[in-house]
C-alpha cells in the first residue's frame, strides 16, 4: 500500500486540506481511471473512507478531504457556503494537476459535488452520488429542529441522539442492515466532532439546516445516483426524480439499508463506485432514466 499524502491549502483565507492516496503500484498496471475526490457529509472529512481505499487504491488515485467546516480544516464564515467549498474542491483538483476527476458526493457532500460538476462539467469524467438531499420532509426539518435546540442547550447527548435518529430509519418493519451498529457509529461520532472541534457545532448546524439547491439539471457528465431503499431523509423517489433531471444518468436502490448506506453497506457501495469509475456493467437494476426537462436557473459555466 503506498503511503498517503497530505496536503494544506487555503481559500478565501480559509485553511483546509486533502489527502491523496496514489495508487498502489502493486495492482500492475496503468491506472484504470481517472483521480477519484470522495465529499462526504459534515462528520465525513479525509480520513472516513476506508473502504474506498481498498476498492479504489488498485485502478485510481484517492482523495479525500477536509473542506472548510469539516475535520481540521477552519470552519465556514456565515453567509453562503456553496461559493466557497465549490472554489475549494476547485484548489484540490488544481493541486492535484488533474485535467479530468471523478466526484463521489455523499449527504451533504452530494450537494458540493453536483455544484462543482455543473461549475465545470468538462473536468468531471463521471459523477456518483447517494443520499442525495434533495426534498427533505417537514417531519425530518421538526425532529432536527429539536437536536439543534438541544444543542443550543447544551445538551449534547441527547442532540447526538436526536440527530443521529433523524438521520435513520428505525421502523422495525422495515429491515436495515446493521442498523444499530450504525446507529451506535452515527451518535458516536457526533459526540466525538462536538467534544474534539471547536467549530463541530456549527458545521452540523449547517448540515442539517441547509437547504441544498439541485435545481439547474446537468448534461454532458455520466452520473450514477444511488440511494438506500428505506432512506427517510429524502425517499428513494425523489433521489431518482432528481437523477432525471441529469442527462443519461443511472439510478439504482441498494437493499436494507436507510440514508446511512455508506456505514450498513459500505463494501457494496465503494464496489458500485469502482465499477461505475472504470465503466463496468452495473446491476442491472440500475435503470437509465429518461432526460427531464431543466428546471431554475441554467448552470454557471
Amino acid at each position: 500500500m503506498p503511503e498517503e499524502i497530505i496536503r494544506s491549502l487555503t481559500v478565501d483565507g480559509l485553511r483546509y486540506g486533502y489527502r491523496l492516496l496514489p495508487r498502489d503500484p502493486a495492482a500492475g498496471r496503468a491506472p484504470a481511471t481517472e483521480p477519484v475526490l470522495v465529499i462526504g457529509g459534515a462528520l465525513q472529512g479525509m480520513f472516513g473512507w476506508p473502504q474506498m481505499d481498498d476498492h479504489l487504491g488498485p485502478v485510481a488515485d484517492v482523495v479525500t478531504a477536509d473542506l472548510p467546516g469539516m475535520g481540521s480544516a477552519d470552519p465556514l464564515p456565515p453567509g453562503p457556503s456553496a461559493p466557497v467549498l465549490r472554489d475549494a474542491v476547485t484548489g484540490i483538483i488544481d493541486d492535484l494537476g488533474a485535467a479530468r476527476v471523478n466526484l463521489f458526493g455523499f449527504s451533504y457532500g452530494a450537494a458540493i459535488a453536483f455544484g462543482w460538476a455543473q461549475h465545470a462539467p468538462e473536468r468531471v469524467a463521471r459523477l456518483a452520488l447517494g443520499g442525495v438531499p434533495t426534498r427533505i420532509g417537514e417531519d425530518r426539518r421538526v425532529h432536527w429542529e429539536r437536536a439543534t435546540q438541544a444543542l443550543a442547550d447544551g445538551d449534547t447527548e441527547g442532540f447526538a441522539t436526536l440527530a443521529a435518529d433523524g438521520l435513520m430509519c428505525l421502523d422495525p418493519e422495515r429491515p436495515v442492515h446493521r442498523r444499530e451498529l450504525a446507529r451506535r457509529y452515527v451518535r458516536r461520532s457526533f459526540l466525538h466532532a462536538l467534544t474534539h472541534s471547536a467549530h463541530a457545532a456549527d458545521s452540523l448546524r449547517r448540515a442539517l439546516g441547509d437547504r441544498p439547491d439541485f435545481s439547474g439539471g446537468l448534461s454532458g457528465v455520466p452520473a450514477l445516483v444511488f440511494a438506500g431503499e428505506h432512506d427517510t431523509v429524502t425517499p428513494p423517489q425523489i433521489q431518482r426524480e432528481f437523477a432525471g433531471t441529469i442527462e443519461g444518468s443511472r439510478f439504482l436502490t441498494l437493499p436494507e439499508s436507510d440514508h446511512w448506506v455508506v456505514l450498513e453497506r459500505s463494501d457494496e457501495v465503494a464496489a458500485l463506485v469502482t465499477r461505475f469509475f472504470t465503466d463496468q456493467p452495473l446491476d442491472p437494476a440500475a435503470a437509465r432514466l429518461p432526460h427531464q426537462a431543466r428546471t431554475g436557473s441554467p448552470a454557471p459555466r
